[in-house]
C-alpha cells in the first residue's frame, strides 16, 4: 500500500501524532509520502526514511489531509482525476470535510487498512472562459464552489446569468456562488443557500447581498451548463474556485458545468452526512428534546 501524507502544521498543534501516524503506517508495511511542503516543515521529528512527493500518480492508493477543509480543498489540487481516495483528519476547526478528529487517528488508520469504510463520490464543477487566462488553465476545477465577485468597488456588479443558452437573470449583487452539493455547506450557506446531501445530482446558484431582495437561491441539475457575463464600473472581477482566486477582464464570458471526474472521500461506518450535520450545526441540542 502506498499512502500520500498532506498537512498544514501549526505551532499549537501537538507533533506526536504525525510520528504516530507514521511508525503505524510504517508497522503496516505502508509506503509512506510527504508533501514536500508539509514535509519541509516536520523534516525535524520524522523518520529520515520517510520520502517527500510534489506530484501524485495512479500508483498511490490513498491521501490523508491533516488540517480543516482548506486543507483537503488543497488536497483535490494533487488528486485532480486520478481517483485516489482521500481521507480528511481534522487539526482545524469546524470541519465538514475533514470529519476525522486527530485523536482517533490510529484507530481509523487500522478501520481503512481493514477495509472498514465505503467511499462517497464528490461531484467538482469547473470554469472555462472565452480569453485565455494561464492560472484558470491549470487548474480549472473546484469541490466546493466557483464565485465571480466585485473587485476595487463598493459598487455592485451586474451578472448576466444564461442556463443552457437560455436567459436566467441578470443579478445585482456583489457576487454569485456556483455550489456543489458539497460546498453547500460552506461558503454558499452562510449567504442563505440550501443545503444538499453529497449525492444529490445538483447544483446552487446563489447571489450574494442581492439588491433584488426577491433574487433567491436557485437549485438546478447538475447537467446544466451555465454561463455568465459579468459589468460593473470596474473593467474586472473577481472569480474564485474553492480557495484560488485571479481576476478576469469584463469582456470574458464565463462557462461553468460540472467536471468529468468526481473526487473519492473516503466515510468510514461509524461516520455519515447527517451524523456530521448533527454535530457540527448542532442539530438536535434543543433543551426539548434532552427531556
Amino acid at each position: 500500500m502506498k499512502v500520500a501524507i498532506l498537512g498544514k502544521i501549526n505551532k499549537s498543534d501537538p507533533t506526536e501524532y504525525i510520528t504516530n501516524l507514521i511508525t503505524l503506517l510504517e508497522k503496516k508495511n505502508v509506503s509512506v509520502f510527504i508533501e514536500s511542503e508539509y514535509f519541509n516543515s516536520i523534516s525535524g521529528f520524522i523518520s529520515k526514511s520517510i520520502s517527500s512527493f510534489k506530484d501524485l500518480d495512479k500508483s498511490f492508493d490513498l491521501l490523508i489531509s491533516i488540517g480543516g477543509d482548506g486543507t483537503i480543498l488543497r488536497a483535490i489540487t494533487f488528486v485532480k482525476d486520478l481517483s485516489i481516495p482521500i481521507i480528511g483528519v481534522n487539526s482545524g476547526r469546524l470541519g465538514f470535510l475533514a470529519k476525522i478528529q486527530i485523536d482517533n487517528i490510529e484507530q481509523v488508520i487500522e478501520e481503512i487498512i481493514s477495509g472498514n469504510y465505503s467511499i462517497s463520490e464528490r461531484t467538482l464543477i469547473e470554469v472555462s472562459t472565452s480569453e485565455s487566462n494561464k492560472q484558470l488553465s491549470k487548474l480549472n476545477f473546484a469541490l466546493n464552489e466557483i464565485t465571480l465577485s466585485r473587485k476595487n468597488t463598493t459598487s455592485m456588479i451586474s451578472i448576466d446569468t444564461k442556463l443552457d443558452n437560455k436567459h436566467l437573470n441578470s443579478y445585482w449583487a456583489d457576487g454569485l456562488i456556483i455550489s456543489t452539493p458539497t460546498g453547500s455547506t460552506g461558503y454558499s450557506l452562510s449567504c442563505g443557500g440550501p443545503i444538499i446531501m453529497p449525492d444529490a445530482e445538483n447544483l446552487v446558484i446563489n447571489p450574494i447581498a442581492p439588491h433584488n431582495l426577491n433574487a433567491r437561491p436557485l437549485v438546478i441539475p447538475d447537467n446544466t451548463e451555465i454561463k455568465i457575463k459579468v459589468n460593473g464600473r470596474e473593467d474586472e472581477f473577481l472569480i474564485s474556485l474553492d480557495s484560488r482566486i485571479t481576476t478576469l477582464n469584463n469582456s470574458n464570458e464565463v462557462t461553468i458545468k460540472k467536471s468529468p471526474f468526481k473526487i473519492k472521500m473516503i466515510e468510514l461506518e461509524n461516520e455519515s452526512f447527517l451524523i456530521t450535520l448533527r454535530e457540527k450545526l448542532m442539530w438536535g441540542k434543543d433543551k426539548r428534546n434532552l427531556q
